[in-house]
């Protein structure tokens, strides 16, 4: 079953893939859908990372996990290296669960 899966997956992200060449002529967004397009990707990836940051199993994550992933959005919006976004966030979130901030 999971070779199945795989399968399926692949030959569609190879359709998705392919339908963009072969369908640029043929299909004409409209403008104010090409500027809500990047919008939308934005709105996806934030509710994504709200979910991961607030959610564990089916319950609230606790204060320690958000506090990590603002530290590491203060610092990717100050424009910091990537490495110490990734030190910074897992250091924030390490050391309130040391103080017993789960």
């Amino acid at each position: 079953m999971p070779l199945l899966a795989i399968v399926v997956l692949a030959a569609g992200t190879y359709a998705f893939r392919l339908a963009g060449p072969v369908l640029q002529d043929r299909v004409e967004i409209p403008e104010r859908l090409r500027r809500l397009l990047p919008v939308a990707a934005a709105v996806l990836l934030i509710t994504l990372v709200v979910t991961a940051a607030l959610t564990e199993g089916h319950g609230f994550a606790g204060w320690a996990r958000p506090a990590g992933v603002l530290a590491a959005g203060v610092l990717a919006v100050r424009r910091a290296p990537f490495p110490v976004i990734v030190i910074a966030a897992a250091a924030t979130t390490a050391v309130l669960r040391l103080c017993g901030i789960e």
